[in-house]
């Protein structure tokens, strides 16, 4: 999930010749007054001994391509869509065109939604702000939200896509955009460019759900477990989700997620599935950490799996989330089940037509409790 933004993508016919160009003027010029950051000068000057920059310090882009890999009798094998992959992950964090450094700054969020995005999906997007992605406030604790996004890729109506997409932040104010094209490989991209936004700016958070925009959310459900988890003491390491065990790369070169061996040749790790999970954010600081000394992989959900592992941890599973959604099977009425989504945390994947749909069935208040009890996969949610 890491499909760069340089020119020289389009060796492998992925994209334009204008794969890996970046609007450095255009993010000098492009952060409002207000995104300064919000804070105090005590954590400034704590987070500059730690190590931690006080404000996003990825301000100009320089990478240039590793060239010695080229050498490398493995690269030559490669299959020829991951070459820039390979030549440039090293790439890691890049200049932001729209930031939020106040969105954490009362330093009382108790609940940060975090929903990976793309610019041509405004219809989702407002749909995840009608329904679970609607900051509130829920016996006194705050959620709030934000969406990730890289820059249009090559070949679509570049400019005013961006004017949109600042348009719309500016009557939301809820986006977080980093200069890379968004595309499949750069999935990884917004991972470590998020991990190290929220070190910098969200220290006082404490939990963070992180999801595609094409998820139901039962926001009721989750903090419900965040409850459970505070009760037993357990939040620290908190990392849980639909997990995949056992998984090895997938060889189909078909596969949207095919890897060649050249790249990674043996099982994965415990990953969950990138549709949505819940994690603390003492953990998540602890990712970033050890994100910075793995090299990007081209599947995000499994490079988080990898900084897991890095940890000597391992993700939680849990079948109130259905990231890969309630059944396996394309069409089932089950799929269309309000009690299933009443009592689940996560189900992947709605149009933005039916996660409002959903919704509103779901919420009303006609469909009691009760009637959804014997269908109730109590035994996986209340034992969390």
């Amino acid at each position: 999930m890491y499909s760069f933004a340089l020119k020289a993508y389009s060796d492998a016919g992925l994209c334009g010749s204008d794969c890996f160009s970046f609007k450095n003027e255009a993010t000098k010029n492009n952060l409002r007054s207000s995104d300064s950051p919000v804070l105090s000068n005590d954590l400034d000057a704590q987070r500059v001994t730690n190590g931690t920059p006080a404000s996003w310090d990825a301000q100009v882009l320089n990478c240039s391509e590793d060239a010695s890999v080229r050498t490398k009798d493995w690269f030559k094998r490669l299959d020829p869509r991951f070459h820039q992959f390979v030549l440039h992950r090293h790439c890691r964090y890049f200049p932001m065109l729209i930031n939020h450094p106040e969105k954490c700054a009362d330093g009382e969020v108790h609940l940060l939604m975090v929903v990976k995005s793309v610019i041509e999906q405004h219809d989702r997007r407002e749909a995840v702000r009608k329904t679970w992605g609607n900051e509130h406030t829920v016996d006194g604790k705050k959620i709030k939200t934000l969406f990730l996004l890289g820059s249009p890729t090559t070949g679509k109506d570049t400019n005013n896509l961006q004017k949109l997409i600042e348009y719309e932040d500016r009557i939301y104010g809820d986006i977080l955009q980093w200069d890379f094209m968004d595309t499949f490989f750069n999935l990884t991209l917004k991972e470590v460019n998020f991990l190290k936004w929220f070190d910098i700016y969200c220290s006082g958070v404490q939990f963070i759900f992180k999801g595609d925009d094409d998820v139901f959310v039962n926001t009721h459900n989750l903090l419900e477990l965040i409850g459970f988890k505070v009760e037993d003491h357990k939040e620290a390491d908190l990392f849980v989700g639909d997990t995949i065990s056992k998984a090895i790369p997938i060889r189909n070169r078909q596969s949207k997620y095919y890897i060649p061996k050249e790249l990674y040749d043996k099982p994965y790790p415990p990953y969950v599935g990138g549709g949505g999970f819940l994690m603390s954010s003492q953990l998540a600081r602890r990712l970033f950490v050890v994100s910075e000394d793995l090299e990007l992989y081209p599947i995000d959900d499994v490079f988080l799996g990898m900084c897991m592992q890095k940890l000597h941890l391992a993700p939680e599973l849990h079948p109130g989330f259905r990231t890969f959604g309630i059944t396996r099977r394309r069409v089932s009425p089950m799929n269309n089940e309000p009690c299933f989504y009443k009592n689940l945390i996560v189900v992947h994947k709605l149009s933005a037509n039916e996660l409002l749909r959903m919704w509103s069935v779901v919420h009303n208040e006609a469909l009691i409790w009760q009637n959804c009890n014997a269908d109730k996969i109590h035994s996986g949610f209340s034992g969390l």
